[in-house]
């Protein structure tokens, strides 16, 4: 079960949180809450994860290779690829991990709690035109995609790879982008080039994205086969993590306690507002709680930006506020029926934790 609170600062001072996990909290960030107020997450403000290193790319030298069983193999620079028919599309990207560190036992990793998301607009070219350009042999099944960053994960040396079954690399709506929020991309989320797979978890977007390699079997490399799987015992089966649940999260209302996140404020109304997404199918209702979950109200929702199916939708509900302590929660329902829980399922791998958010508010 999910815990209903965050790590406390003894528990951390007892060793609670790893000195490896601080360590990877510092290379990699959050979205702060209080970003929710933007439709479109400015960069420096999106969730990033960097498995390995962030590599120098010569972008002079660089090139896309679009090789494996395919008719006519292809070398495409940034150029190239700029000139082909542009994209730009608001889709949000959320860690498959976002949630772990409120599971417990924590399985231990980076320690995302529940900030682990960001919606840009990425820019870039369909994959589909180019795949069908190279000419794609009829027992192609996948399609396999390779990154700059190489690291050692678990014993096994590697580069970091995803692939995608071949009727998914050919939506319209996947992309090799090589823009966000009409910049160029920043060294951090993938220059000069990325993979955009609207509705996945983040660990699919592949970044510093260097081959696309056509397959006649499923890849088994380490971060399909291995990593990326939710596990609920040592022996039990495996199920690989891939489109994103439904979920919620709110803006904290109120000024903070420094240490404790504590939220602080005034009676009377209070508009309550935050964002919801799912990768199953579109957010279709937003529930608030101000006991904790024992009762519900309907929060008003509004339009993702430029109305894309891919991006967060915006929910506001307005609290009459009375002295006390709550514990302030919001659920996500999207069109296919599946609604956020109120505590998460375990899983050795902390994925796909969509369990509601908990906002502890003091008014006074």
């Amino acid at each position: 079960m999910a815990r209903q609170t965050p790590p406390q600062p003894e528990e951390i001072a007892a060793g609670s949180i790893t000195f490896e996990e601080l360590r990877l909290a510092a290379r990699n960030h959050a979205m702060p809450l209080e970003a929710l107020r933007y439709p479109i997450t400015p960069a420096g403000l999106h969730y990033l994860l960097i498995h390995f290193d962030i590599p120098s790319v010569d972008v002079a030298g660089w090139r896309l290779s679009v090789d494996g069983l395919v008719e006519r193999p292809l070398e495409l620079s940034l150029e190239a690829l700029g000139s082909r028919p542009a994209v730009s599309l608001p889709v949000t990207l959320e860690c498959a991990g976002n949630g772990r560190a409120l599971l417990e036992p924590r399985p231990v990793s980076q320690p995302w709690i529940t900030e682990a998301v960001g919606t840009a607009i990425w820019t870039g070219t369909p994959l589909a035109p180019i795949l069908k350009e190279a000419g794609l042999r009829p027992d192609v099944v996948e399609i396999l995609f390779t990154g700059l960053d190489r690291g050692v994960q678990d014993g096994e040396t590697q580069d970091y790879q995803r692939s995608l079954t071949l009727d998914e690399a050919l939506r319209e709506d996947v992309l090799l982008a090589y823009a966000m929020n009409g910049e160029p991309l920043l060294p951090q989320h993938g220059f000069p080039l990325r993979l955009i797979v609207p509705g996945w978890y983040g660990m699919t977007h592949v970044k510093w994205l260097s081959r696309v390699t056509a397959l006649a079997e499923p890849f088994r490399g380490y971060q399909q086969a291995v990593a990326y799987q939710i596990q609920t015992t040592e022996d039990g089966p495996m199920t690989p993590v891939t489109r994103m649940l439904p979920r919620s999260l709110m803006e904290p209302p109120g000024i903070p306690d420094f240490f404790s996140r504590t939220r602080y404020l005034s009676p009377g109304p209070c508009p309550l507002r935050g964002r919801a997404w799912s990768g199953q199918g579109r957010v279709v209702q937003v529930e608030v709680s101000v006991d904790g979950g024992h009762s519900w109200r309907l929060a008003e929702l509004g339009e993702a930006p430029e109305a894309s199916p891919y991006a967060w939708r915006p929910w506001t509900f307005m609290w009459q506020a009375a002295p006390g302590a709550y514990d302030l929660c919001s659920r996500a329902t999207d069109e296919t029926g599946l609604t956020q829980p109120l505590d998460a399922s375990w899983n050795s791998g902390g994925f796909s934790n969509n369990a509601i958010q908990r906002v502890a508010v003091v008014v006074e």
